[in-house]
């Protein structure tokens, strides 16, 4: 019986930059995502992805949100990106930088470079965003 609950084995995942793709159908309509494969390959435990400025003509700001999850890293690659986080403060992130956005904490993304790039990786792979008020 033990061996039905347990998490089924990772399996080997390569992700190369080139060619890789980025589709337009992410969380924000102003970034481009590059899916790296390990949702796929953590069975939806995890998810890492590439996020890049797109077509910032359809930039409005999200507002202050939170994220239904148990783990959510973002790394800037390039660029610069400015968080509010409540509680926390506002912080201006550049390459380089990294933020560890604790579960729940509402935050909201004000502004960024063109020329923005983060790392992001979460767990679980799939998770619900909740606008606050």
């Amino acid at each position: 019986m033990a061996a039905a609950n347990k998490p089924k084995k990772q399996c080997f995942s390569l992700s190369r930059a080139r060619g890789a793709k980025f589709r337009k159908d992410g969380l924000r309509a102003f970034f481009e995502y590059r899916d790296l494969g390990i949702g796929d390959a953590t069975h939806g435990r995890y998810n890492a992805e590439v996020i890049r400025a797109g077509n910032v003509k359809n930039y409005k700001p999200a507002g202050r949100h939170y994220h239904k999850l148990d783990f959510q890293l973002v790394y800037v690659l390039k660029g610069w990106v400015k968080f509010e986080y409540e509680g926390e403060g506002s912080f201006t992130l550049k390459a380089g930088d990294c933020v560890l956005q604790p579960p729940e904490i509402r935050h909201e993304l004000t502004e960024f470079s063109k020329d923005i790039e983060l790392l992001e990786v979460t767990s679980p792979a799939v998770f619900k965003t909740v606008a606050v008020d």
